[in-house]
C-alpha cells in the first residue's frame, strides 16, 4: 500500500519560490567589483533569476546544457545559481585560482555551452577564448557603463533588461543535473561532480539543521568561502530556504574588508577556510577590536589548529569545525556538542571542537584497515575514512566507471571516530608518514607547532629516510619578527606525543605553498625537500 501524499519534485527554484513568497523583503548586501554596495532583497533576486532564466532560454540553452561562471560571491552570482538550474539547465561553477590550462581542460570537459564572468577575470577570458571550442556565447557580469570593448562579448545587465521576469520556472524530474564542480586537481586531471536538483535540496536541509550549521531567519550569513568552491559550502541555498539575510564580500577577502562588512551588517554567521579566519584575527589584533555582532565561525576546507580555535572562542565566537569535500556536497560532518559534553571543562569541551565533528541523518562514515574491515569507533585506532549519503558521488562526470567500495565511498581520509560519532582527519591517505612500519599523523604535529607563540604557519611531510622508510620533518614559516631555533621546536613536543613521533629536523620558509582552496600542497613541499634526511640529523626514536 501506498501512502496517499502530495508529491513535488524537490527542485532547486523551489528554494527560491520558497524565499520569494515567505521571505521577500529580507536583504541581500553586495560589495560588487565596480566597487559599490549593492542592495537588493529576495524579492527583487527572484524576479532577476527569472529574467535570466528568461535570458539562457533566448540564448538557445536547452535542458541540460552547461553555463560556466568565473565570479566572485555576489548578487549577479547568486541569480546564475538560480536562473541557470531552476531552468533546468546546469550552473558550472569554474575556479579561476586554477591555472589557465586547467581552466580550458575543465571548461572542455564539461563542453560548456556559455560563459559567465566577472569584470575581475577579463584578462583571463581574452587569453583563453581562443582555446574554448564548445563556448558560443560570452557574457560579462556588469553593466553596460563598465562593459569592455570586446567585440561578441554581450552584457549581463542588457541581456536581463530585454526579459520582463514573466516566467513560470519548469517542473521536471528531481534527479536531473543541477550544477556541476570539478575537484581541485593537485593530483591528475580534476574529476567533475555533477550534482542532482534532488541531492542538492537534501543537502540544503542538511546544512540548515542545528546539529550542522544551524541557519534561520534570524541570522545574518556571509559565505567567504568562494561561491565556485563547492557552491559555497551549500550556504547560498540554506540561506534562502530559511530566509536569512546574506552579505556577500565579492572579491575583498582581506581581514580589514571582511571586518568591516561584519561591522556594518551585523553579520552574525561567516564561513571560510583557516587562512580567511587567520587574516581576520591579525587585523582584529593589529587593530584592538573585536568580532562584533558575529555569533557562529564555520571553519572547513582544512583543519582548524586548536590554536586558532581557542583564540576565536576567547573573542566569544562558537567555532564550528566541519569536514566535507567536492564529492559531499560538501556537507559531510560539524563539531557541534551534544547535551552531556556542554558542562564539560574547557579544554575537554575544545578538544572535541577540535575533531571534525558528526554526521547529521543523510551522510554517513565508517572506517576500515587496509582490507576493508570495519574498525571500532574507540576513538583511538585511525583508519581509511568511507562515506555515503543522499549528497555523495556516485559516479564521476563524464567517466563509465564508479569509485565506489560496497557501495561507499573512498575519501582519501586517515581518521578516527570516538563512542560519541565525532570523527577526526589524521591524515591524507597520500600524506601519512610511514615511519618504521607505523603511521604518524602530520595534522596533529602541525596543530602542536602553530600552538608555540613564535610559529605563524606549519607543515608535516614525511621524507625518505634511509633506515625508517620515512621520518617527519618540520616546515615553519614564523611568526613576524620572531626567530624560533630548531631545538627549541623540537622540544617544544616533549611529552607532548609518542617521542618517535617528533620531527627529527626544522626548516624555516617564508611562506607555505597553497592551492586554490587554501590547503596546503605538501607534495610541492616534498618534492623541495626531497633527499633532506640523506645527511640531516639522526631520527627522533
Amino acid at each position: 500500500m501506498l501512502g496517499q501524499m502530495m508529491q513535488q519534485p524537490l527542485l532547486i527554484s523551489s528554494l527560491l519560490v520558497h524565499a520569494e513568497r515567505h521571505h521577500g523583503r529580507q536583504e541581500i548586501v553586495s560589495r560588487r567589483i565596480e566597487g559599490d554596495i549593492h542592495r537588493y532583497t529576495f524579492r527583487d533576486m527572484a524576479q532577476r533569476s527569472r529574467q535570466t532564466a528568461q535570458a539562457l532560454d533566448g540564448l538557445g540553452l536547452q535542458h541540460g546544457d552547461r553555463v560556466a561562471t568565473l565570479a566572485w560571491n555576489g548578487h549577479r552570482h547568486l541569480e546564475l545559481y538560480f536562473g541557470v538550474s531552476g531552468s533546468g539547465a546546469v550552473l558550472h561553477t569554474v575556479n579561476p585560482r586554477l591555472h589557465e590550462d586547467q581552466i580550458v581542460w575543465i571548461i572542455e570537459n564539461a563542453e560548456d555551452d556559455v560563459l559567465v564572468f566577472d569584470l575581475t577575470f577579463v584578462d583571463l577570458v581574452q587569453s583563453i577564448a581562443p582555446r574554448l571550442t564548445s563556448v558560443r556565447e560570452f557574457v560579462v557580469m556588469t553593466d553596460r557603463a563598465h562593459m569592455p570593448d570586446v567585440p561578441d562579448w554581450r552584457c549581463y545587465e542588457d541581456l536581463l533588461a530585454q526579459h520582463d521576469g514573466d516566467w513560470t520556472w519548469p517542473a521536471f524530474d528531481e534527479l536531473s543535473a543541477s550544477s556541476l564542480c570539478y575537484t581541485s586537481g593537485t593530483t591528475g586531471d580534476p574529476k567533475g561532480v555533477l550534482y542532482s536538483h534532488r541531492s542538492t535540496v537534501l543537502h540544503t536541509f542538511g546544512v540548515a539543521l542545528p546539529d550542522s550549521l544551524g541557519l534561520s531567519a534570524s541570522d545574518v550569513v556571509m559565505p567567504v568561502v568562494p561561491m565556485f568552491h563547492v557552491n559555497a559550502w551549500g550556504m547560498p541555498y540554506g540561506a534562502c530556504m530559511v530566509g536569512a539575510k546574506v552579505v556577500f564580500p565579492g572579491a575583498d577577502l582581506d581581514g580589514a574588508s571582511l571586518h568591516e562588512l561584519i561591522e556594518n551588517e551585523g553579520v552574525t554567521l561567516c564561513a571560510g577556510v583557516p587562512t580567511v579566519w587567520q587574516g581576520l584575527l591579525q587585523h582584529c589584533a593589529k587593530a584592538g577590536s573585536g568580532l562584533g555582532s558575529l555569533l557562529r565561525a564555520i571553519v572547513g576546507g582544512a583543519a582548524c589548529p586548536p590554536q586558532m580555535l581557542r583564540d576565536l572562542e576567547e573573542t566569544g565566537v562558537e567555532v564550528i569545525h566541519g569536514w566535507g569535500m567536492t564529492e559531499t556536497s560538501p556537507f559531510g560532518t560539524a563539531s557541534v556538542l551534544k547535551k552531556h559534553q556542554l558542562d564539560l571543562p574547557d579544554g575537554d569541551r575544545l578538544h572535541i571542537k577540535a575533531k571534525q565533528g558528526r554526521c547529521v541523518f543523510g551522510i554517513d562514515l565508517k572506517i576500515t584497515d587496509d582490507e576493508g574491515v570495519e574498525l571500532p569507533w574507540d576513538g583511538q585506532i585511525s583508519g581509511h575514512l568511507m562515506t555515503r549519503g543522499h549528497w555523495v558521488l556516485d559516479e564521476y562526470f563524464g567517466r563509465n566507471e564508479s569509485p565506489l567500495i560496497d557501495g561507499w565511498f573512498p575519501t582519501g581520509d586517515i581518521a578516527s571516530i570516538d563512542p560519541d560519532g565525532f570523527m577526526q582527519i589524521t591524515d591524507r591517505s597520500k600524506d601519512v608518514i610511514k615511519s618504521g612500519g607505523e603511521w604518524i599523523g602530520s595534522i596533529d604535529l602541525e596543530n602542536i607547532a602553530m600552538e608555540h607563540p613564535d610559529v605563524a604557519e606549519a607543515a608535516c611531510i614525511g621524507i625518505r629516510h634511509p633506515k625508517w622508510d620515512e621520518r617527519p620533518l618540520l616546515v615553519v614559516v614564523p611568526r613576524g619578527g620572531a626567530a624560533p631555533s630548531r631545538e627549541e621546536l623540537i622540544a617544544w613536543y616533549a611529552d607532548k606525543i609518542a617521542k618517535w613521533w617528533t620531527p627529527d629536523d626544522v626548516v624555516f620558509v617564508d611562506s607555505l605553498p597553497l592551492g586554490t582552496t587554501g590547503k596546503v600542497l605538501k607534495q610541492a613541499l616534498r618534492d623541495r625537500f626531497a633527499g633532506h634526511f640523506d645527511t640531516a640529523p639522526a631520527a627522533v626514536v
